[in-house]
């Protein structure tokens, strides 16, 4: 006699899942929040059972449509622990759904802390790596780059462990994997010591910085800076460590209000008038990003074109300040920094009170001129990109879509926006 035990996976119906900007929903069939591998396993039986494709959500942060789907979806929140810290190698692994916002916490207790970190906390350790998040700072590559080994469970149910001495093809794909390679168990995070940032910002104009852009970039380990479109004003944002212990909570906040191109222009004043230390929030909801290769005539060309197209068009109004950050290059297949040190330029449009603001002409326009710089757009945000562009963008495009097909051969990882970069 034969025992078979199965475990019980159950999916909520009636889910309606919205990105955190609000820009995109979708309403799986059946939602899931497994605490187990073999819950996983099962949920993919059921998927291939019943024909329907399985999407994992995070923390829901992408401004695009990259998890979104009618069929199953996997939060990965209740597998969120940390698995081991090495204090002697400053090492850290932990499951995959973990909240970098817990993490953070959990390292500080060893004396630990991630290299860099994104604007945002709230977001889950696979997650982050899978869109190639990144934050500042030309010395550092996106967060991805700090990730030292995975396993990665595939559409066969199979677990596969990745550095670079195992499965190292693998491993270059999956450190920025789109969700489309498998799920993410764990992630092994490099880490440093513990570290406070003294953060001093200061106006400036357009012509300063760009003129300049390589005096900042060595002066300040966090280099960032922030342009008010319809003006030449710029906040420069230099962030860097200190031995001080940071000092009490003052958050820098845009006024809730639909800034107008007066509005953009006086917010630079108040945004660079003081040096300070402070911790930061940020409350912008509609977000663009591309990456550039850098070179302060690459910067300058591009930001002096869209500076152009805002003041020769009276129908592009840019009401939010265009943010430049900065970051190294690296050997990751699908990192918009591959192979080359990268510029950063984010467009943002301000939703006041959840209304839709006109933003159609802005975007075509920046991605317009982003395309023509050699940019490639940051994966978790909207763009209209296709596979052709992609095999232009990326000389390793064929790799990882070998690797993809290899891994999930029948698509179930996918969904209607990696149908649009793959097909």
């Amino acid at each position: 006699l034969q025992l078979l035990f199965l475990v019980q996976v159950h999916g909520q119906g009636g889910v309606k899942f919205q990105n955190w900007a609000k820009t995109y929903g979708s309403s799986p069939e059946l939602y899931f929040q497994p605490t187990s591998v073999e819950e996983i396993r099962e949920i993919l039986d059921m998927a291939r059972q019943r024909d329907k494709r399985v999407k994992v959500v995070g923390g829901g942060h992408s401004p695009s449509d990259i998890a979104c789907t009618d069929d199953f979806m996997i939060q990965m929140g209740k597998m969120n622990r940390v698995l081991k810290v090495d204090k002697e190698k400053q090492q850290v692994t932990v499951e995959g759904g973990i909240f970098l916002s817990h993490l953070n916490v959990e390292l500080s207790k060893h004396g630990l802390a991630l290299a860099n970190l994104g604007a945002v906390s709230e977001v889950t350790a696979a997650g982050v790596i899978g869109t190639g998040t990144h934050n500042t700072g030309i010395k550092h590559g996106i967060l991805p780059t700090q990730v030292i080994a995975l396993s990665l469970l595939t559409a066969s149910g199979e677990i596969l462990e990745c550095s670079e001495s195992i499965n190292a093809d693998i491993f270059q794909a999956a450190r920025l994997h789109l969700g489309c390679l498998g799920i993410v168990l764990t992630v092994t995070f490099q880490c440093v010591s513990q570290f406070h940032l003294h953060e001093v910002a200061f106006p400036s104009t357009l012509t300063e910085v760009l003129d300049h852009l390589d005096d900042h970039l060595q002066r300040s380990q966090y280099f960032r800076f922030l342009w008010f479109p319809h003006s030449e004003n710029v906040s420069v944002i230099y962030q860097d460590p200190t031995n001080k212990a940071a000092m009490g909570g003052m958050c820098w906040d845009t006024p809730r209000r639909s800034l107008n191109q007066h509005g953009a222009r006086d917010g630079a004043v108040g945004m660079g008038a003081s040096n300070l230390t402070r911790a930061g929030c940020a409350h912008a909801v509609i977000n663009w990003g591309w990456g550039l290769p850098l070179g302060s005539e690459k910067t300058k060309e591009a930001l002096l074109e869209l500076k152009a197209a805002l003041e020769n068009n009276s129908k592009l109004v840019a009401h939010y300040p265009v943010e430049v950050r900065f970051a190294r290059g690296d050997e990751i297949w699908l990192s918009p920094c591959f192979q080359r040190d990268s510029c950063y330029m984010n467009i943002i449009m301000y939703s006041p009170y959840g209304k839709n603001v006109p933003r159609l002409n802005y975007w075509l326009t920046y991605e317009g001129i982003m395309k023509k710089h050699g940019g490639r757009p940051h994966w978790a945000k909207a763009h209209s990109c296709t596979r052709k562009d992609f095999e232009k963008m990326y000389p390793a495009f064929p790799k990882f879509c070998s690797i993809r097909e290899k891994l999930d051969p029948t698509g179930i990882f996918l969904n209607t926006y990696l149908e649009k970069v793959f097909y």
